[in-house]
């Protein structure tokens, strides 16, 4: 069958390749993909993975064969696949503990999109309630960010959202961000929440924005820059202020579940910039290294 698997040369970071077909264990439903979703990260840092290896964690598809233990969904079912190993392939032998049913009404293709970049920002989100807090999406524009802003929202957030120019903001305040800003230094307003996709510079500056027992929650480092404080800016009084790393790639299934199940109540929309073909990858890719999409790209395996 053929999959798109790490590529460590100058054509990278992914290349089509002839692979074995996967041979499911007794726990693992066997799924023919029929879209996948691309995420800047694990194409930009793709030497983190071995060259060769079947790439990508996010798909969507349908169940050709049940996991034999009777675990998991049935044959036929529409599934989304959520920061599982090997995606982008053909099929997929996937643990329940990875997939999430699709309902009726909701389109595959919007389903792959999900993954990483939902749950990241359900998780995130979920560490504190939000009813009438102040959280600042940076990134605003990319996947996790249009997730982060409809949730954000829906859990009665005041929501500001940060963009890197101002053709990147279309759209952000309709999915619920009441304020969007090119630049930190445009608000004077404290947060009690900010996840932060973008690192370097943007990182101290959000420091000096964030309330007293607030948290900046690091998921992402686009801008590749560094970041420093000045000399006593993390010395303060009051209830602590903290920086919180996160990786969890633990299970995603339940995540999944609630993402799919606010989209077929019309709650939450799939922040799908560019849909394409998988043949089309190398466009995309070079799309999406370039900014040019304003949230995920879905390619629908053909």
């Amino acid at each position: 069958m053929r999959a798109l698997v790490v590529d460590h040369g100058e054509a990278g970071p992914v290349r089509f390749a002839d692979v074995d077909e996967p041979v499911p264990s007794s726990d693992e439903a066997l799924v023919e993909i029929r879209h996948i979703g691309l995420n800047f990260g694990e194409l930009n840092y793709v030497r983190q993975w071995p060259a060769g290896a079947v790439h990508g964690h996010d798909a969507a598809g349908v169940v050709v064969r049940a996991a034999s233990d009777g675990s998991g969904p049935p044959e036929g079912a529409r599934v989304a696949v959520g920061m599982a190993p090997h995606a982008w392939a053909e099929r997929v032998a996937v643990s329940p503990a990875s997939l999430g049913t699709v309902p009726e009404g909701v389109d595959l293709a919007d389903a792959a999109a999900l993954g990483v970049a939902g749950v990241t920002a359900l998780r995130v989100l979920r560490k504190r309630s939000l009813l009438a807090r102040n959280v600042l999406v940076t990134g605003a524009s990319g996947g996790v960010g249009h997730f982060a802003v409809q949730l954000a929202a829906l859990a009665g957030a005041r929501v500001t959202a940060l963009v890197g120019s101002p053709d990147r903001a279309a759209g952000l305040r309709e999915l619920g961000a009441d304020e969007v800003l090119t630049d930190l230094a445009e608000t004077e307003d404290r947060f009690d929440l900010v996840l932060d996709t973008v690192g370097g510079p943007l990182v101290g500056q959000a420091w000096s924005s964030l309330a007293e027992g607030g948290t900046i929650h690091l998921v992402g480092y686009s801008s590749g820059q560094e970041t420093t404080f000045p000399s006593g800016a993390l010395f303060g009084f009051g209830e602590p202020r903290s920086i919180a790393t996160y990786g969890d790639m633990t299970p995603s299934s339940g995540e999944l579940t609630d993402l799919l199940g606010l989209m077929a109540a019309g709650r939450l929309s799939a922040p799908v910039g560019l849909r394409g073909d998988w043949q089309d990858v190398d466009d995309a890719v070079r799309a999406l290294f370039a900014r040019k999409v304003h949230g995920k790209v879905v390619l629908a395996v053909a």
